[in-house]
């Protein structure tokens, strides 16, 4: 009798604990969307052909208008997200500051540039006071490589990642945008299968080397780190734990500040595709 009174005592008990744990998950609040700062990172193609690139996508007048229609697609897509800061691929502040303000005013004429047909017009729309300048300058030894190649004989090797890679990867992009609309470049840009085949020639390049010259890893090490720089640009607009920064750069950066952010638990990841309308 006295064994089976324990039985209920402890039963009671148990189930008082776990009862108290329940209330006790109830009192602690979910984790808000707006509790870290949000990023959405998306890549473009240069839009005004500047061929500063090894290879490039050729694209036809942005400023057409056909793709002008286009580009407000673009706008309404990228306005979903509710950008409380715009950070694009530009290096001085007080140049970008200028033109902002021109523009504001009508004294500007937008030019084919995405910073101007992205950055500024978006931030115009979303009533911004500015565009930040994230771009951080970078070394891209690429004729060290080259010399390394050639002297070990994989000349054909590196030319194999370079045209065979890159290189058609640049034609299928200019192939993709003659018969798409902007924005589903974009999204054939920033698919998760693109960015992976990017990031995979890099690494790739990292193959060429040996001790006393790494002339590969040495490459990649020096692209890894102009990205951080750049990322670590964009982590100083997180003002408060609300932000939600628009991150436009070339296509060639997406991969890497994509990986960056993913992996810092103070910001959320966000992706091109969550903002486009399902068919």
């Amino acid at each position: 009798m006295i064994l089976s009174s324990f039985k209920v005592l402890a039963l009671i008990c148990v189930t008082l604990c776990f009862l108290a744990k329940i209330s006790a998950q109830k009192d602690v609040p979910a984790k808000k969307e707006t509790d870290i700062p949000e990023v959405l990172v998306v890549g473009v193609y240069h839009m005004a052909n500047p061929g500063q690139d090894i290879f490039n996508t050729k694209v036809d007048d942005v400023l057409t208008q056909k793709r002008q229609k286009e580009m407000e697609e673009v706008l309404a897509v990228l306005q979903k997200f509710k950008p409380t800061k715009i950070a694009v691929e530009q290096s001085s502040q007080r140049s970008l500051d200028q033109r902002y303000t021109k523009y504001l005013a009508g004294e500007y004429t937008l030019t084919a540039n995405e910073v101007d047909q992205i950055g500024l017009r978006l931030a115009k729309m979303l009533g911004l006071s500015s565009v930040c300048a994230c771009d951080a300058d970078g070394d891209f030894p690429f004729p060290r490589l080259q010399k390394y190649a050639k002297a070990t004989d994989r000349s054909v090797d590196l030319d194999e990642i370079m045209n065979g890679g890159w290189g058609a990867m640049a034609k299928q992009q200019t192939e993709f945008l003659r018969s798409h609309s902007i924005l589903e470049t974009l999204r054939f840009i920033n698919s998760d299968q693109n960015v992976a085949r990017d990031v995979g020639l890099y690494y790739r390049l990292a193959h060429f080397g040996e001790p006393f010259d790494f002339a590969g890893p040495d490459l990649l090490a020096e692209w890894y780190r102009r990205n951080l720089r750049i990322f670590n640009n964009v982590t100083k607009l997180a003002e408060r734990s609300d932000e939600r920064i628009l991150v436009i750069f070339g296509a060639g950066h997406l991969g890497w500040l994509r990986q960056a952010f993913e992996a810092d638990p103070t910001f959320r990841l966000r992706k091109l595709d969550e903002y486009v309308p399902k068919p």
